[in-house]
């Protein structure tokens, strides 16, 4: 294996990462700054008020999209196994 192929394989992985984490990330990015101008606007400073909104979308992402996560790791994954006899040599 070469390095080319070595950094292709780690370039697809990364870039399968940023792919399957950013439903998740923007979504609890997204709640977090609606949470934060509610609490700026009503002057409420409670540090724990976004922890259950940010659960609950967390929770709620992964019900609607976690098959696809699920299905998209499992793809790559078998994808990897296919190339260690390519590897080998």
């Amino acid at each position: 294996m070469s390095l080319g192929e070595a950094t292709a394989i780690l370039r697809f992985g990364v870039i399968h990462v940023l792919l399957i984490a950013s439903p998740l990330l923007l979504s609890a990015l997204l709640v977090g700054l609606i949470i934060a101008i509610l609490q700026a606007t009503t002057s409420i400073q409670e540090q724990t008020l976004t922890f259950v909104p940010k659960v609950f979308t967390i929770m709620l992402i992964l019900a609607f999209l976690g098959g696809w996560m699920f299905t998209t790791m499992g793809q790559f994954t078998t994808e990897l196994f296919l190339r260690i006899p390519d590897m080998a040599r």
